[in-house]
C-alpha cells in the first residue's frame, strides 16, 4: 500500500435562521458543478480554525467565528487523501451573496441538503447534518 499525500482542508457549516449554506463549485474547478461547504486548504503552519476564517473572508467576503469541529473525515481522491475538517461557525459579518470559487450559493434546510450532488469529501458531514444516508 503506497503512501498517499494528505491535503488538509477545512470547511464551514454556516447556519443562519435554521438554514445551512451550500455552495456550488464553478465549472472550471476540480469537482466543478458539485456542492460543498465553503472553505479551503490549510497553509503550512496555519491553525485549521485560522485557515477557515481566512478562506471564508477570501471566498465569501464575510467574517465568521469558529464554534467547534463537527467532524473530520479522510476521503481518497485519486492519489491524494483529502482530510476535511468541517467546523460549525457563526456568521459575524454580512450574509454572503456571492463567492470567488462558486457560481451558486443556497441557504437550505438540513433535511434538503441530501438532494444536492455533493463533492465526496463533504458527504459524511451532509449525512450527519441530515441525520440519514444521502440519496443516490
Amino acid at each position: 500500500m503506497g503512501e498517499h499525500r494528505v491535503i488538509e482542508v477545512v470547511a464551514a457549516v454556516i447556519e443562519r435562521d435554521g438554514l445551512i449554506l451550500a455552495c456550488r463549485r464553478r465549472p472550471e474547478k476540480a469537482a466543478g458543478g458539485r456542492w460543498e461547504f465553503p472553505g479551503g486548504k490549510v497553509e503550512p503552519g496555519e491553525a485549521p480554525s485560522d485557515a477557515l476564517v481566512r478562506e471564508i473572508q477570501e471566498e465569501l467576503d464575510t467574517s465568521i467565528l469558529v464554534e467547534g469541529v463537527l467532524r473530520r473525515d479522510d476521503t481518497r481522491v485519486g492519489d491524494y487523501v483529502i482530510r476535511l475538517t468541517c467546523m460549525r461557525v457563526q456568521l459575524i459579518g454580512p450574509a454572503p451573496t456571492r463567492s470567488a470559487d462558486h457560481d451558486s450559493l443556497r441557504w437550505m434546510a438540513p433535511s434538503e441538503l441530501a438532494t444536492l450532488d455533493w463533492a465526496a469529501p463533504d458527504l459524511p458531514a451532509v449525512v450527519e447534518l441530515t441525520g440519514g444516508a444521502p440519496t443516490e
